[in-house]
């Protein structure tokens, strides 16, 4: 079963931010990662006036832009797909599901949390929470990673999920 992790946060906590730096961590350490970002809200990943984008408008449950160098599949699910479902049905040929969101989720979370942003974490260690990233040195039960500690974090990340 390909490992799935959370990293959750207040909105402007540097939840992207720190994908953005484990990616190219996990990469350096030969590992394929996966990526899904959870959005409450409708979105176009086509744009207006295109053939993939017409052909959806014109009533299409499924539409697939295909190219040799990227492949995009747009369908409208029958609901809001759990982090299983999606990485069961689309996540086959990586090592490690990176999710952003997704703080109800009962997979291990990472949370990002910046004293500006917030007053205190939103999870402590009996909350799935398996390591907390901060602008300061905050006690949540779990190991605390500075906003940089990017490779200890991923030490981490891979002695639990992805060592043999």
């Amino acid at each position: 079963m390909i490992p799935i992790i959370s990293i959750v946060g207040k909105s402007n906590s540097g939840k992207t931010t720190l994908i953005e730096k484990l990616i190219p961590e996990f990469k350096r350490r030969g590992y394929r990662i996966g990526t899904i970002k959870h959005h409450l809200h409708d979105f176009e990943v086509d744009q207006r006036g295109k053939d993939s984008w017409r052909h959806a408008q014109a009533g299409a449950d499924a539409v697939a832009i295909a190219s040799p160098y990227k492949l995009a599949f747009i369908t409208t699910p029958p609901s809001d797909l759990t982090l299983d479902e999606l990485r069961d049905r689309y996540f086959q040929n990586v090592d490690l599901v990176i999710a952003e969101g997704y703080k109800g989720s009962t997979h291990p979370k990472v949370e990002v949390f910046r004293a500006e942003v917030y007053e205190c974490p939103l999870f402590r260690k009996g909350d799935n929470l398996l390591a907390t990233v901060s602008d300061i040195n905050v006690d949540t039960g779990v190991p605390c990673f500075g906003l940089e500690d990017i490779a200890p974090l991923v030490d981490l990340l891979e002695n639990t999920f992805l060592s043999s």
